[in-house]
């Protein structure tokens, strides 16, 4: 075997080995803000369209830079908890109201945040699976079924299996011809998925889901584009039920 080919070996093998890794858990200072918000704006009473005391006020009281809060609150600016506009500050998009004692305020709102994201994903997702099933080229269900082949074979060995999954569903945004689906269901997601609490960065959370990815992917395949779109469907279902079961 020549150099090239061996470095390139390593090289795959390298890539194919990071997919076992689990992300260290981890409290961010961003998360911390946001923590502290979420008791401030839950013990002041503020509902949706109140003002959140300004960046340099909430820096000075948490004694952290304006730049941490700044970049917490795009956190919740992504996920549609806040807005923040130029003459007004930052204002509050959602109630925020204890469901249960057993669940912390920000662990609530994070799940609304989510379920937002997963309404609109749902609209996104049901489109670009309809297009897969219409022009996925062979080269593509090949892509489909390895990636779902792989996504199985980690879960069937306990490893964590979220990259195999995005994985899985980045072959199905490639089938549907239009790359602008992928950018746009990853850079909503792209805010949560960085700054996960327990118990959404658990592997168990979205678990349920797995086995219905093997009748999306069949559908797919087989150009059944009700019965792929019925699939997608179902597995929201699964994941949407778990994230309003945390929130009691």
């Amino acid at each position: 075997m020549n150099t090239s080919a061996k470095n390139q070996g390593t090289k795959t093998a390298n890539e194919t080995a990071t997919q076992f890794l689990r992300p260290i858990k981890r409290r961010t200072r961003d998360v911390e803000v946001l923590e502290a918000l979420a008791e401030m704006i839950e013990q002041a009473g503020l509902k949706t369209g109140d003002k959140l005391p300004p960046e340099t006020e909430l820096a000075a009281s948490l004694a952290v830079g304006r730049s941490t809060v700044r970049e917490a609150l795009k956190v919740w600016e992504n996920l549609g908890i806040v807005e923040r506009r130029t003459s007004a500050g930052t204002v509050l998009a959602m109630d925020i109201v204890p469901n249960s004692v057993q669940v912390p305020v920000v662990l609530q709102v994070e799940a609304e945040g989510l379920l937002r994201t997963q309404q609109v994903r749902r609209a996104l997702e049901k489109e670009v699976v309809a297009l897969a099933t219409l022009n996925a080229t062979q080269s593509d269900k090949e892509a489909i079924s390895d990636s779902l082949e792989t996504l199985f074979d980690v879960v069937e060995k306990g490893l964590p299996w979220r990259r195999a999954d995005a994985n899985f569903h980045r072959a199905i945004y490639a089938a549907s011809g239009n790359p602008l689906f992928a950018q746009l269901i990853e850079q909503m997601h792209g805010a949560f998925h960085q700054h996960y609490i327990e118990p959404f960065m658990d592997d168990s959370y979205g678990l349920a889901s797995i086995p219905k990815h093997k009748d999306l992917a069949t559908h797919i395949i087989a150009g059944d584009r009700t019965a792929a779109v019925q699939a997608i469907e179902d597995i929201l279902d699964i994941t949407e039920r778990e994230t309003k079961r945390m929130l009691g």
